[in-house]
């Protein structure tokens, strides 16, 4: 199995390499100094055939959707996760692609850690969930879980392009594309790469706090410079949200300890106010007194979706690698992830008829 698409971009290329078939190639300011430099200048140039190859593998594939956070950890895989386990359990056949080359976090968040992908006469083979959802990722591929991934980005472009053109999805409703954090190689290569075949638009995941709309705007601003619509955004860990009785109660002593007296405040609850055991009880967590996300989408001209709360028993569905729909365990967040896929699902744009 390849690990990047050598014949195109070598692997002693500089960073944001424009690739050997591009106008610009040996001309560029990336390619000041690279060893390749006049190699590619007087090369032949011409259109990328790789590029029909991705376009016939997208044939099958009724919609395809990016998820973005211009920050990192703000739950944008959860989000791609939580997304791809709801989809499925409409019916929908759902293939859900990890392009985080240097942090997949995919295969813990699907429960496949372990897995190995498979080749047939037809391509590579995703791992599947279910019967109706597949999942590809780098993650599949490293022999050991700890291992780094030290590329550069044309290697890491090479590995994207493999993936798009080389694995079997077959007939699929949705392909949710899980992008790591930013706007840089890995985003420009699938819209490069995905341009010609379609891309429904892009979900942008972020929190309420300043430090992380500032580059969830330059994620924007990116949407609208290379074409791609964006669906709308997402603010997510929007306060945390729990049950009451799942807190933990402390006294501060003199001396400046904690003393858990959890135990005891329910039980003064359950004799004297029994009705407060069954409140959710919410605090913020980040600033979010700039207004948050439904502000800047405001500013910006693009959808705000909704808000998803921090709810820990959402952190440990992904964790355990299951679906926070399956059951009751996920009663703060999961209504509000179902309300924002639903009004996703609903969009005309993302009609699958």
């Amino acid at each position: 199995m390849e690990n990047g698409d050598s014949n195109e971009i070598p692997e002693n290329a500089n960073e944001h390499c424009p690739g050997p078939q591009s106008e610009s190639a040996g001309q560029s300011d990336a390619c000041q100094g690279c060893p390749n430099q006049e190699a590619c200048a007087t090369a032949p140039k011409g259109p990328d055939p790789d590029l029909v190859a991705i376009a016939e593998r997208m044939a099958t594939v009724k919609r395809k959707i990016l998820v973005l956070s211009g920050k990192g950890g703000v739950g944008k895989s959860t989000f791609s996760a939580q997304l791809s386990f709801a989809l499925a359990a409409m019916d929908f056949q759902v293939g859900l692609l990890d392009i985080d080359i240097c942090g997949p976090s995919i295969p813990k968040m699907l429960g496949l850690e372990g897995q190995d992908i498979h080749q047939s006469n037809l391509g590579w083979s995703p791992v599947y969930v279910e019967s109706n959802l597949g999942v590809m990722s780098i993650g599949f591929m490293l022999p050991n879980p700890d291992e780094a991934v030290i590329w550069r980005g044309p290697r890491k472009n090479g590995i994207i392009k493999q993936f798009l053109k080389d694995v079997y999805w077959g007939e699929l409703d949705f392909l949710v594309v899980d992008a790591p954090p930013g706007t840089s190689d890995e985003h420009i290569s699938i819209v490069q790469f995905l341009q010609g075949t379609g891309i429904d638009g892009a979900i942008i995941v972020t929190t309420p706090q300043q430090v992380s709309l500032i580059d969830v705007r330059k994620e924007v601003s990116f949407c609208k410079k290379v074409g791609v619509e964006v669906l709308g955004v997402v603010e997510n860990m929007s306060g945390l949200c729990q049950p009451v009785t799942d807190f933990r109660f402390s006294r501060v002593t003199e001396t400046g300890e904690q003393k858990d007296v959890t135990e005891w405040v329910i039980e003064y609850m359950r004799e004297k106010a029994p009705e407060m055991l069954n409140l959710v009880a919410c605090s913020e967590v980040f600033d979010s007194s700039s207004g948050g996300a439904a502000k800047m989408c405001r500013e910006m001209n693009v959808p705000f979706l909704g808000k998803v709360p921090l709810d820990p028993q959402l952190c440990k569905a992904a964790e355990e690698g299951r679906s926070c729909f399956a059951d009751t365990k996920c009663g703060v967040s999961a209504p509000a992830l179902q309300r924002i896929i639903e009004k996703l699902v609903a969009n005309q744009a993302l009609s699958t008829t």
